[in-house]
């Protein structure tokens, strides 16, 4: 990646990540870190190339509980995936293992649930 490529995909990180901090806002949420992936079309201008500010790109706090979990010294109410990378983390090494274990189907529920809650957060829609 050339310095001038670097500056403008961070450029354009920092709007996104400014625009998605906002939008989560509105709706009682803490955007708090994502991933950005970017590419160049066959015209050669730089582009997304990925989903962005979804639950597996990103982490979300609740806006209302965060100040008071913090003062207590506790994690953030969350909507993210973390819980259950922990989880691997504490079975296995997920960045070397070849076979990864099978989660058990409580975490798979509560990942469902959580994925669920930020849709209905965002859109303001009940998930069918």
């Amino acid at each position: 990646m050339s310095p001038e490529d670097f500056l403008i995909c961070k450029n354009y990180a920092l709007q996104l990540f400014q625009y998605g901090q906002e939008v989560a806002l509105q709706h009682g949420l803490l955007l708090v870190d994502t991933k950005y992936e970017f590419g160049k079309d066959e015209t050669g201008k730089i582009c997304l190339i990925d989903e962005i500010h979804t639950p597996d790109s990103s982490r979300y706090w609740i806006a209302e509980t965060y100040e008071t979990r913090m003062a207590a010294k506790q994690e953030p109410d969350n909507i993210d995936k973390e819980f259950l990378r922990k989880w691997f983390i504490s079975q296995c090494d997920p960045y070397n293992d070849i076979t990864l274990p099978t989660p058990p189907p409580e975490l798979v529920n509560e990942l469902s649930r959580r994925y669920i809650m930020l849709y209905e957060l965002m859109t303001g829609e009940r998930f069918r």
